[in-house]
């Protein structure tokens, strides 16, 4: 069984940072891609970024490109997400992903096998 435990999210005024993490335990065998995801209220889950297994390839949402970084330690199993300059429209849940059947950073949402309960981010104006 596999579980992710995100963690870091908080309230920050826009233009400031946060950083999430999230650990991956119970699978240590596999290789396996990473992708974080949000819900905002009312709106539908989305993409925000994903990581390749070797960490040589990421994905980003426009609407997040040049602000939020994602990246992993293999050695902890874990997996960041950077926010910097963060809007009041980045206010959402977020919640991390493991896909077991590829490697590649994908984007799309059946890609991925196991999901974490979320930590909630607010961005205040």
């Amino acid at each position: 069984q596999v579980q992710l435990d995100e963690s870091g999210g908080g309230l920050v005024q826009a233009g400031g940072s946060l950083r999430l993490s999230c650990k991956e335990s119970g699978r240590t065998y596999s290789s396996y891609a990473m992708g974080w995801f949000r819900q905002a209220p009312g709106k539908e889950r989305e993409f925000v970024a994903a990581i390749s297994w070797s960490g040589g390839s990421t994905n980003y949402a426009d609407s997040v490109k040049a602000r939020f970084t994602i990246s992993r330690d293999n050695a902890v199993k874990t997996v960041y997400l950077q926010m910097n300059s963060l809007k009041p429209e980045d206010t959402a849940v977020y919640y991390c992903a493991a896909s077991f059947r590829t490697s590649q950073a994908a984007e799309t949402q059946h890609s991925y096998d196991y999901w974490g309960r979320g930590t909630q981010v607010t961005v205040s104006s």
